[in-house]
């Protein structure tokens, strides 16, 4: 079978000159990508990938009855990668893309997403979130005051950009189309209710790194590929600040810890083994594998008491 081709077409490269400008010497460096032993990572090839989730959207969309998904667009990687995958399974006819910037920081991230679903030809709303945001923190109580609470503040923007998402979702019979990684959903790194919501997760198989490689497989403009990852509440705020490392550190030791079920010891050990240019020690990997045993409640379904058995 030939090659699909990507999504983006020629005029993605007239996105990438026009969508954001320059990418800064920070971003660039925290945004590289290190070339993983096969070992510390699943050997996944980026064209089956490809051709799995394509195959997964249209599956779930059809199975649903609906008429095509709504994604949530930020402007970075793996928003990105689900919108192309997303045309590329069902055409850019529907998708729905949807930019929701709340604050001055999200503003160079929303003209980016918004080049993006020109490139991918795909019918888009951006909404400025701030006057509800507003509003929201004017009708709240006061005890739960928002002012200069980012974790709190962030997961309440979260979580009306998926009350918008599904506002768009229920009036256009689609699903709402998660963009979470493994890494993230692994790490509780997400917003309960939030970006946490949705009816299918086509990266959600994947870690951080093997969606960079499926990025390459797909042409997604490189200024997207460039940008450190980033939640886009403060400036300056970057994911592997967040979590202690970058995720060319993290996706190895989620997969050693969790999936292959070593203890940190062993996991520093074998990384150490296979790449000696990898940062890593006891103390980060217990800290990444705590996070994923605390967050367990946000992969599971609300708990119910055992129904009785007659």
């Amino acid at each position: 079978m030939a090659d699909p081709e990507s999504a983006f077409d020629s005029d993605g490269a007239a996105a990438e000159r026009s969508a954001g400008g320059a990418v800064s010497n920070h971003e660039r460096d925290a945004a590289s990508s290190h070339s993983l032993p096969a070992s510390l990572l699943p050997d996944r090839d980026p064209a089956v990938e490809r051709d799995r989730v394509r195959s997964f959207v249209a599956d779930r969309v059809a199975a649903a009855g609906a008429d095509g998904v709504v994604v949530n667009m930020s402007g970075g990687l793996d928003s990105t990668v689900t919108a192309a995958l997303a045309v590329e399974a069902l055409g850019a006819d529907r998708v729905y893309g949807l930019i929701l910037p709340c604050n001055k920081i999200g503003a160079p991230h929303a003209r980016d997403a918004e080049a993006l679903a020109e490139a991918l030809g795909i019918d888009h709303d951006t909404v400025h979130l701030q006057p509800l945001f507003a509003q929201f923190g004017a009708v709240a109580p006061d005890r739960f005051d928002l002012h200069d609470e980012p974790v709190r503040s962030g997961n309440a923007v979260a979580r009306l950009r998926m009350a918008v998402a599904y506002l768009a979702a229920n009036a256009t019979n689609r699903l709402v189309c998660g963009t979470a990684n493994r890494s993230e959903l692994l790490l509780g790194y997400l917003t309960k209710h939030g970006d946490g919501a949705a009816d299918l997760f086509p990266l959600g198989h994947l870690y951080k790194t093997d969606v960079r490689g499926l990025a390459a497989e797909l042409d997604v403009p490189e200024f997207v590929v460039e940008k450190a990852p980033t939640a886009g509440f403060l400036p300056g705020q970057r994911d592997a600040d967040d979590l202690g490392a970058p995720y060319e550190v993290i996706d190895p030791v989620l997969h050693l810890g969790v999936d292959r079920g070593l203890d940190p010891e062993a996991v520093v050990e074998r990384i150490e083994g296979a790449d000696a240019d990898l940062d890593v020690d006891r103390e980060l990997v217990a800290d990444l594998l705590g996070r994923h045993r605390a967050t367990a409640h946000k992969r599971l379904p609300p708990p119910t008491p055992d129904a009785d058995v007659e």
